[in-house]
């Protein structure tokens, strides 16, 4: 039986299997287009912690695992930060990372809505 907190590590070795792991900043930031959420470890700074909540607002931003157990999941030395593609994979490693998750969803404003505009009227003449 998995004790809570440990259940979603079983779920790691098919990351790398599915080819879904971004890693770094500079990467995750060209791969918006492909990206689920994002992974940081707990020890990274505070200007960098800010830097990638604006940088990532509109996705889920995960802060938990040092750079050890990064290493040790999947393979990457020294990583403080890890993209996950959009999957099935990715939204199931989400779910069970969503009490870790540091920013708030952000919800797209309206515009207020314009009144109708009337249809033009054409000079007749």
């Amino acid at each position: 039986m998995d004790t809570p907190g440990k259940s979603v590590e079983r779920l790691f070795p098919f990351v790398l299997r599915a080819g879904i792991l971004i890693i770094g900043r500079d990467t995750i930031g060209r791969n918006k287009g492909k990206l689920h959420f994002v992974l940081i470890t707990e020890d990274i700074s505070e200007t960098v912690r800010a830097e990638i909540l604006a940088d990532f607002k509109h996705y889920p931003v995960v802060q938990h695992y040092g750079p050890a157990d990064l290493e040790k999941f999947f393979g990457v030395r020294g990583a403080k930060t890890l993209g996950f593609k959009k999957s099935g994979l990715a939204q199931s490693i989400y779910a069970e990372l969503k009490e870790h998750r540091i920013n708030q969803p952000v919800t797209p404003t309206k515009p207020p809505e314009a009144p109708p505009t009337p249809p033009s009227k054409r000079n007749a003449g």
